[in-house]
């Protein structure tokens, strides 16, 4: 029971937390466009491929796991989320489990605009969101919308392209280097989908922000939602945080849940402001914020692990404990030798 981490980045602690849970029954592979990812240091094979938009890259992806039996495949990165759910068939039929949800559950989470049009379908609020300066415009002189605000990509990963201005000079500097800048960055091609569009304007929520991760079964059922109270952040994800009862966000997390029918963890972020829980963004992935869930005593890998082997998981691996405090440090890591994957 091999597994293929894919643009595997800087995540090493989920290729030890799979490789714990597979207490010696198979390996942990890694693969990324850059033999210096520190995840690549972490993994019993690591394997240079090409960018995920080369047009070999699946062709290079799918000959890895075939030639060394990995049956599950997860992804770390949201630029490479909506290509690999594309690929689901032609994987499956080889035998391959790639952990990733339907094209249009990745493509509503990965669109800034679209995850707030979705979330208000289901009766859930989300943050007041223009696609246009024109619009956040209208909307600050009718007095629905006021600073500070949010200008950041419509489709949008980490903290790329994040602005907070004060006040109409500010946001119209803010816009106006978000759009110049997004050029320049990873997300250009597919801000380039819609280039009169491509950033937001939100209001900035108070309140405290929570993290939810969203759990799934393999067939999309609900199953558990663990909630943190973030403390910090760090480079656009959670660096300091601590586990929460909150039933109500369980609940919240329950009814997204349901609407997406998501694969796996759904990463979510929740301000809860005098108004309610709103939902601020959510990626269908292992998030940041999964960690300070698995040192509170989840242990979501041994659970993806017995679903893919039609067992059904121990569930103490599916409960966490609450008030438990936990942060993220650096440390260094090292490896000799990587493997070209083509």
């Amino acid at each position: 029971m091999n597994i293929l981490f894919t643009c595997a980045g800087r995540r090493n602690y989920l290729l030890q937390f799979f490789r714990e849970a597979l207490a010696g029954r198979g390996q942990v592979f890694a693969a990324d466009a850059s033999p210096t990812a520190p995840a690549m240091m972490e993994a019993d094979r690591a394997f240079v491929v090409p960018r995920v938009d080369d047009p070999t890259y699946f062709d290079v992806i799918t000959a890895l796991a075939v030639e060394h039996d990995a049956r599950l495949l997860i992804s770390l990165n949201d630029l490479e989320l909506p290509y690999l759910a594309r690929e689901k068939a032609r994987l499956r039929a080889l035998g391959i489990l790639p952990v990733v949800s339907e094209p249009w559950v990745i493509d509503t989470c990965f669109d800034k605009y679209r995850t707030a049009r979705t979330l208000a379908e289901i009766g859930l609020a989300a943050p007041k969101t223009y696609l246009t300066l024109a619009e956040a415009r209208a909307a600050l002189a009718a007095g629905e919308l006021s600073y500070p605000l949010v200008v950041k990509p419509r489709w949008g990963t980490g903290s790329i392209g994040l602005e907070f201005p004060q006040d109409a000079r500010e946001l119209e500097l803010a816009h106006a280097l978000v759009s110049l800048r997004l050029s320049r960055t990873i997300i250009a091609d597919v801000s380039a989908a819609d280039p009169a569009r491509n950033v937001l304007i939100q209001e900035r929520l108070p309140g405290q922000e929570y993290g939810l991760d969203i759990v799934n079964d393999l067939d999309g059922n609900h199953v558990t939602t663990f909630v943190k109270q973030k403390l910090a952040m760090r480079a656009g994800e959670t660096d300091k945080a601590e586990t929460v009862d909150a039933p109500a966000l369980r609940v919240l997390g329950a009814r997204i849940a349901a609407h997406l029918r998501h694969v796996g963890n759904l990463d979510c972020d929740v301000f809860l402001t005098p108004d309610g829980p709103v939902v601020l963004e959510m990626n269908a992935r292992f998030g940041g914020g999964y960690p300070f869930s698995h040192i509170a005593g989840a242990n979501l890998p041994a659970a993806l692990l017995a679903w893919h082997a039609g067992e059904t998981p121990d569930p103490a691996w599916l409960r966490v404990t609450s008030g438990i405090i936990a942060a993220k440090c650096d440390r260094l890591v090292a490896r000799t030798h990587v493997e070209l994957g083509w």
